[in-house]
């Protein structure tokens, strides 16, 4: 291959590796930025609604009822995972005493059924607004930290990425200077 072919494919080598690193440090940027935009809501949003996992040793986390909440007692829920463990392992075991483990929609229908059944009204007020609660937390709680702790993994697999292009790209241009 002669030396001025050699130059053509370094400097289209170069010129695709810098593009290519501008691409991952916008998208690395990008991502971070949506890292810390959904965790930082989901934690202030959190915080506002001031809930939290009842004390050590209080009966309402009886350990044997509530084994995987103990590492939380006490603790203000305010992100993603104790959301989660709040909603499906605190509220979700409440509502399973509630109605026998039968559902909002199984009490209700049962409800509409029997409009004069006091305790089944009761039983729906409070499975509503225990699903609700639990759904909230699951969606808006869990589910948007695990998308904003997905975009901090990509920043960081775009920012490693735009570093390796970057070295590349220096090792081009100084392959280039000692072919003139």
């Amino acid at each position: 291959m002669a030396k001025s072919d050699r130059k053509i494919i370094d400097k289209v080598f170069i010129l695709l590796g810098a593009a290519m690193t501008a691409v991952l440090l916008v998208v690395g940027g990008l991502s971070f930025y949506a890292y810390n935009f959904a965790t930082t809501n989901v934690r202030n949003e959190l915080s506002a609604q001031k809930i939290y996992f009842p004390a050590k040793g209080s009966p309402a986390l009886d350990p044997a009822k509530y084994p995987t909440l103990q590492k939380y007692a006490g603790q203000q829920v305010d992100d993603g995972p104790k959301a989660k463990a709040y909603a499906n392992d605190y509220i979700g075991k409440h509502l399973e005493d509630i109605a026998g483990g039968k559902t909002y929609a199984e009490v209700s229908a049962e409800a509409m059924k029997d409009p004069t059944n006091a305790k089944l009204q009761a039983q729906k007020q409070s499975l509503f607004q225990g699903e609700t609660l639990r759904g909230i937390l699951l969606g808006d709680g869990y589910a948007y930290w695990t998308f904003g702790m997905i975009a901090y993994y990509a920043a960081m697999a775009a920012f490693i990425g735009a570093g390796i292009m970057g070295l590349l790209v220096l090792l081009g241009v100084r392959h280039l200077n000692k072919l003139k």
